[in-house]
């Protein structure tokens, strides 16, 4: 009966995740849509402190390719988001998360796009910095871009943009109450890195499934291994008439004791 394998994408996954949930990006909060789909991942995203969005609670899904890391995955928006470079349905866009293709039209470098070495870490950092630093130059939201650049520009005095970005995270602080979440309001709240607790004990079986399909796949390997050393040192044989119940070594005479 052949063994069906792991694919790695959900190896890399796995160990992403769990990584993630020992020691958590500061400002993120990472769980799984369902506990059985490593392919998709719910984030709940707290705005940093001394910016426009402190206080918020913003969530956000991650979906995966199943040829994930050689593929970027995709990062959307739950919560409604005014921003230059999210989209009205909360896709974000990012060079980060594009495809490794030469595209000069696009203005970026190869270089800036994704690549398998890149991680989930790596978006959540780039996410964050984003938010605070948006790219004016290729906006998705283009009157979003343009109303950022007066609140620059005029530093603060055009509040605007400010304005927008403050109801909307006031607006998300009853989403944060229904899921329990206590946001970090101060520097010292939002950089202390603890481990997410597990609602129950399926996300560990989760990983020690994905575990014990490596270790079964070694033991058979392993097994096979062992029969062909053992069959070649100790010459096992079987009676002439093909009955295995009856094997015996070689190498012994009928009392049970080896030949010297």
């Amino acid at each position: 009966m052949a063994h069906q394998t792991t694919p790695s994408s959900q190896k890399a996954l796995m160990m992403e995740l769990k990584s993630l949930q020992e020691q958590p990006v500061e400002g993120f909060r990472i769980t799984l849509v369902e506990e059985a789909d490593l392919y998709n991942w719910e984030v709940a995203i707290f705005g940093p402190p001394n910016t426009l969005y402190e206080g918020g609670y913003f969530k956000a899904h991650i979906k995966f390719p199943v040829d994930y890391p050689y593929s970027p995955p995709t990062f959307r928006f739950l919560t409604k988001m005014w921003h230059p470079n999210i989209y009205e349905n909360g896709d974000v866009c990012i060079s980060i998360l594009h495809p490794p293709v030469d595209d000069p039209q696009s203005g970026e470098l190869p270089s800036e796009r994704w690549n398998p070495t890149q991680n989930v870490r790596t978006i959540l950092l780039s996410v964050i910095s984003l938010l605070n630093e948006p790219n004016t130059f290729s906006p998705a939201n283009v009157d979003a871009s343009v109303m950022f650049r007066k609140w620059r520009d005029s530093k603060g005095k055009d509040k605007e943009y400010a304005e927008i970005i403050r109801k909307q995270v006031i607006s998300t602080a009853a989403e944060a109450e229904r899921d329990g979440v206590k946001v970090p309001t101060t520097l010292a709240e939002y950089c202390v890195q603890t481990r997410v607790p597990s609602q129950d004990s399926s996300s560990d079986l989760l990983y020690d499934d994905l575990y014990d399909d490596d270790m079964e796949e070694e033991d058979e390997d392993e097994d096979e291994s062992d029969m062909e050393s053992v069959g070649e040192a100790g010459g096992l044989g079987t009676s002439e008439d093909g009955d295995t119940s009856t094997r015996r070594y070689d190498n012994q005479d009928d009392s049970g004791n080896e030949d010297s």
